[in-house]
């Protein structure tokens, strides 16, 4: 469904329309509310196909567009694009968790358990960490469902802890943020800011398209110019150093 919505705003305009923004210009606000709706169909077309009508999940995308307009602040090291898409993620899934409290429940618990099973005896058998798409088809259940149980029953601990592999690369805690306040935290911790503030800018970039924008490891390499295996290296560099960083 295409959206009116406003020309591209360079990053300077956004961030004079985030600061009139906050200090109560609501004729701003609007502004940038437009200005973004393709973003928020970006992200709400991400979660077509669980049952909700793409509408009611763009309305609600919409409010966290919202929502990361107020709470933005424009000292912030970050493009608002990199800040506003887990806000607006996380909205749409409360959204959905509320609004599917039965296919969210029991059976989605009791399938979460039976991929669980299914994924350290795959794990035994294969020597590695299976696909999402193995795990589906052991258990003749859609590759979404297994992503579904495993999003629904696995709180955060760490952002590089893996679930299963989806293709070359692992499907891990960090790609698929769950509350505006993971992006929320990862921008106004201090440490955290302070140890992004150590890397170079492609290494920040690197670390903002992974974990805040949901990209898997090729397309990061795309945009980079580099090597998926370049990719998946320094990530996990820049993961040790952050854990001694802030330990």
């Amino acid at each position: 469904m295409d959206r009116p919505a406003e020309g591209v705003l360079s990053p300077e305009e956004t961030r004079a329309l985030l600061a009139r923004a906050r200090a109560g210009d609501r004729e701003a606000r609007d502004r940038l509310v437009r200005a973004n709706l393709r973003l928020v169909a970006s992200v709400a077309a991400r979660f077509a196909g669980r049952g909700v009508e793409y509408e009611d999940l763009f309305q609600v995308g919409c409010v966290g567009l919202i929502k990361a307009i107020d709470r933005f602040n424009v000292s912030f090291d970050v493009r608002f694009s990199t800040y506003a898409v887990p806000v607006i993620m996380g909205e749409i899934r409360q959204f959905l968790r509320s609004e599917h409290p039965v296919r969210l429940g029991r059976s989605l618990h009791e399938l979460a358990a039976r991929v669980a099973g299914c994924r350290a005896e795959l794990a035994q058998r294969l020597g590695r960490t299976p696909t999402a798409q193995e795990i589906a088809a052991e258990l003749a259940v859609a590759k979404e469902d297994v992503v579904a149980a495993l999003e629904a029953s696995q709180p955060v601990h760490s952002l590089d802890a893996p679930l299963v592999a989806e293709g070359g690369d692992d499907l891990r805690l960090g790609d698929r943020v769950a509350a505006p306040s993971d992006g929320e935290a990862l921008v106004e911790n201090a440490a955290l800011k302070a140890a992004m503030a150590r890397l170079a800018e492609w290494e920040r970039q690197l670390l903002a398209m992974r974990f805040l924008l949901d990209l898997p490891q090729t397309e990061v390499a795309r945009r980079l110019g580099v090597s998926q295996a370049h990719v998946s290296r320094t990530e996990q560099r820049l993961l040790r150093s952050f854990r001694e960083w802030l330990a």
